[in-house]
């Protein structure tokens, strides 16, 4: 078999590969009722600072994400799938109330940490998502709203 037939067939494999995975679907992360343990039902949160966590961070850690169009092609939607199951198992805001109150503590000095050193939100997810990256004073002010929470809390 020459060379340029192995490369063709191999190509047609792949082909036909793409196509068939583009018919297994994933399970969306999408809530029809808000969750009565959501964060904001429990804690005080200013407007400005919902809109930061709902635009920053909510798509990865919450019940609810705005799906981008790239996310009705595979493999794109697997790995848009299970970023999203393991943002929720680190810090889930709409189920933060089930948590015990040395967990709550804990994602709360984990929130300071992740938003001061830059690690949330992702890179990945602010090349796409601008509005997503958060100035010093967003930083800031999640920080100021972290400490907050942290005080009602113990």
């Amino acid at each position: 078999m020459k060379t340029s037939s192995l490369i063709k067939t191999g190509a047609g494999f792949v082909a036909l590969l793409i196509i068939a995975i583009q018919f297994f679907d994933t399970d969306k992360n999408i809530s029809v009722t808000p969750s009565e343990n959501a964060i904001q039902k429990h804690y005080q949160l200013s407007s400005h600072v919902q809109g930061l966590l709902k635009t920053s961070c909510y798509d990865c850690h919450s019940n609810n994400t705005a799906y981008p169009w790239y996310n009705h092609i595979q493999p794109v939607k697997w790995w848009l799938a299970d970023h999203v199951n393991s943002g929720k198992r680190h810090l889930n805001f709409d189920e933060f109330n089930t948590y015990s109150k040395e967990k709550k503590l804990k994602k709360l000095d984990e929130i300071t940490e992740a938003v001061r050193s830059g690690e949330m939100p992702l890179s990945s997810y602010t090349v796409i998502h601008r509005n997503a990256k958060l100035s010093s004073a967003d930083k800031s002010e999640i920080e100021k709203w972290v400490s907050e929470v942290k005080k009602q809390i113990k």
